[in-house]
């Protein structure tokens, strides 16, 4: 049985492919047509002539041309990857002729930046992975809550002890680490069970690995994780092929733990400025549900050593 832990000589060599070691003009244009495919004619305020049988779903190039106020010419230059000329007012004019929401505005604007070969502006240069020990006593604080702080990679590099009994499947033995949820996702005999809401978790797990793709083009590591699941996994491979990008910051998500059951959770997720790269993720169930319960049960299970629970996500 293949392991779904990582393997150094293969990643190293997908690291080196070019088209996941850098951002390729394809990745952009592919960004660019996913997008305009997502908006009809109606909600773009453009008018529909014939019979509306169309070719395409969604705009027209010639159509977000127009919507931006660039020429047919120039906008077919920038679908095929050619941001890298491409002025902030131009992008913001794509931005609005798309309907972007913040985080495709981003992305699309750190991959005309990652052209240019500078970082974007409003981008400060990112972070280590080491978390600096205050951070890790305020985790230690959060005794009520599960809580860890995680990179861009989905690597989770600290976790209190309620968060590493909340998420135990992925803290094995024989585990690789950093643990990735990511590669135990989509590589771990126990991924699917452990996220109920296999959809939507594939979704933005796979969203948040295209932004942070975008953020960070020169990041190795990330290409390796990428170019791993790309090739490992066929469900992976059609949720990137889509390019969907998102901000995660606060939302609700399901778990189904080994010894708890299923619990669902809201989880506030906190970027961290200090310490570019780096995000907190707490969470929390509201008291008196079912899920709370659920949430004291798991406290007990971690109280009694049965989670495994140490402050360390990383071992040496």
């Amino acid at each position: 049985m293949q392991s779904w832990g990582t393997d150094t000589p293969y990643l190293s060599a997908i690291a080196r492919t070019s088209a996941f070691s850098r951002i390729a003009p394809c990745a952009i244009g592919d960004f660019l047509a996913t997008r305009r495919a997502k908006i009809t004619p109606e909600q773009a305020g453009l008018p529909v002539f014939g019979n509306g049988k169309r070719r395409v779903p969604g705009l027209r190039r010639e159509e977000v041309a127009l919507l931006a106020g660039v020429s047919i010419d120039y906008y077919v230059r920038l679908e095929r990857g050619r941001l890298a000329g491409a002025s902030e007012e131009v992008l913001d004019a794509l931005c609005r002729a798309l309907q972007l929401d913040d985080a495709e505005r981003s992305h699309l604007h750190d991959l005309a930046a990652a052209q240019r070969q500078r970082p974007a502006r409003r981008t400060p240069r990112r972070a280590k992975d080491a978390v600096p020990a205050s951070l890790k006593r305020v985790l230690e604080s959060m005794t009520g809550s599960p809580a860890f702080i995680r990179n861009g990679r989905l690597d989770i590099l600290a976790v209190n002890d309620l968060g590493r009994a909340l998420y135990a499947p992925l803290f094995t033995a024989t585990a690789p680490t950093p643990v990735n949820i990511a590669r135990f996702q989509f590589l771990a005999p126990a991924g699917r069970g452990f996220f109920p809401d296999w959809n939507t978790s594939v979704n933005t797990t796979v969203s948040l690995l295209r932004t942070e793709a975008g953020r960070a083009p020169g990041d190795t590591a990330l290409t390796g994780l990428i170019g791993e699941l790309v090739t490992r996994s066929d469900e992976f491979r059609a949720a990137w092929a889509k390019h969907d990008v998102r901000l995660h910051r606060t939302g609700r998500k399901a778990f189904g733990h080994p010894a708890v059951g299923e619990i669902a959770l809201d989880f506030d997720a906190m970027e961290l400025p200090a310490h570019p790269g780096l995000t907190l993720t707490a969470y929390s169930a509201e008291p008196g549900t079912p899920d709370h319960d659920a949430l004291m049960l798991l406290a007990s299970w971690a109280a009694t050593g049965s989670g495994g629970a140490h402050q360390e996500a990383s071992r040496p």
